[in-house]
């Protein structure tokens, strides 16, 4: 038997989900994911020595235009909090009519041909939210296959679409038996962290009730006559009295020789660190720093995020790779046929770090490397024309572009 219970690891639904994301948890720790995927997003790079910045510098313009890196931000999104983004690639045939309007054209491959994607057939990216669509047709018999349990055609509202018309984004696969059940999504983060998230709602509202009646006050009187069964209509009178005076502003007056006073407090000494392990467990199936998810800092003297901000980029340059790089290929792909009718297998992408290096950091580094190269001219490994080369072409350096003479011997004559 499960520990937490059948019902708890079975796909919820979408209509559920949809719930989920209008809490507060649940949504900022999809938002936070997301953004940071595509805070700094790409760079298009050229891996010849021809120089194709005129080529590159379209296409860079073609994906502001289209919007892609917001496409991409929503499809992540979607992943999040549905366990399964989808975008559809909207072009014209090339009889220049939507593809769209065809159901007939919508069920064939995308080939990734100018025969199939003429020039300026682009239109644009569509993200498409997953309790729309569903699988129409996958190989569930044959495991040998590379294409076992994966869906060859999409249901999008009842037309059916070929795969290849739509990216999927799927970060968080669930095992084969469960796939169908999942509606070939993964497993969604806000399911993943509802156990989580109840936990933290049930400790902050303890908390706020343990503070709301933290002091009890008791009167001790006679109740002689309430317990004898006479109604006790003048008990409850004298504890209404006593609730009307009892702040600071009343004055309350007890009978010297029958009633007495005393107040019973809850400490509320480690209130603070309980609800502080429930928010940092929610962080800890997001795998999203306190700072990031919560605003919350760390306290103490030399206390500091920095370590986990590392791990965290780190993680997002994975995810990176994991769910866009395929997706981005292929965005790559039809953006040249629409641009020049043909691929150019040189120019491709990397993703810009997250982490930029302060001016600081790097003077220093620029430091260390004219040391280094003081060393090795030295010791005669390499020459000055070697290392002006260097910092010449050294797009990160001040002296990029340098221009000089090749010929020349920048060495002293001996």
């Amino acid at each position: 038997t499960s520990f937490m219970g059948w019902s708890d690891t079975t796909f919820k639904g979408y209509p559920y989900l949809s719930q989920l994301a209008q809490r507060p948890e649940f949504r900022k720790m999809s938002e936070v994911i997301a953004r940071e995927m595509t805070r700094k997003w790409i760079r298009v790079i050229c891996t010849g020595e021809t120089d194709k910045s005129d080529k590159i510098k379209q296409i860079e313009s073609e994906l502001v235009r289209l919007e892609v890196r917001e496409r991409f931000r929503e499809a992540a999104e979607m992943d999040g909090l549905y366990g399964r983004g989808q975008i559809y690639i909207d072009i014209k045939k090339p009889d220049n009519q939507l593809a769209s309007e065809d159901s007939v054209e919508l069920e064939t491959i995308l080939l990734m041909s100018p025969a199939k994607i003429k020039k300026d057939s682009l239109v644009g990216f569509n993200v498409i939210e997953p309790i729309w669509t569903y699988p129409a047709a996958y190989n569930a018999d044959r495991p040998l296959r590379a294409d076992y349990y994966k869906p060859h055609k999409w249901y999008v509202m009842g037309t059916t679409v070929h795969e290849s018309r739509l990216m999927t984004f799927v970060s968080r696969e669930v095992p084969d038996i469960l796939k169908a059940a999942y509606n070939f999504g993964g497993l969604p983060l806000s399911q993943m962290a509802e156990p989580y998230v109840d936990n933290w709602i049930r400790t902050r509202n303890s908390v706020g009730d343990l503070i709301h009646s933290f002091s009890l006050s008791v009167l001790k009187t006679n109740m002689q006559g309430t317990l004898s069964g006479d109604g006790g209509a003048d008990l409850f009178t004298r504890i209404d009295l006593m609730n009307r005076v009892r702040d600071n502003r009343g004055c309350f007056a007890i009978d010297k020789e029958s009633e007495e006073l005393a107040q019973i407090n809850t400490p509320l000494s480690t209130l603070d660190s309980l609800q502080a392990q429930a928010q940092e467990h929610m962080a800890s199936v997001s795998s999203i720093p306190l700072v990031f998810l919560l605003g919350i800092t760390p306290q103490g003297l030399n206390a500091s995020s920095e370590g986990e901000i590392l791990v965290f980029e780190t993680t997002i340059h994975s995810m990176q790779e994991l769910l866009f790089r395929p997706n981005l290929k292929k965005v790559l792909d039809v953006v040249q046929l629409s641009l020049f009718g043909e691929i150019d297998n040189e120019i491709t992408f990397e993703f810009v770090p997250l982490r930029e290096m302060t001016e600081k950091e790097q003077a220093e580094i620029r430091k260390t490397d004219a040391d280094t190269d003081s060393v090795l001219i030295g010791q005669g490994i390499i020459t000055p024309n070697d290392a002006l080369t260097r910092i010449a072409s050294d797009k990160k350096s001040p002296y990029h572009g340098l221009e000089f003479n090749d010929d020349t011997d920048l060495e002293d004559d001996e």
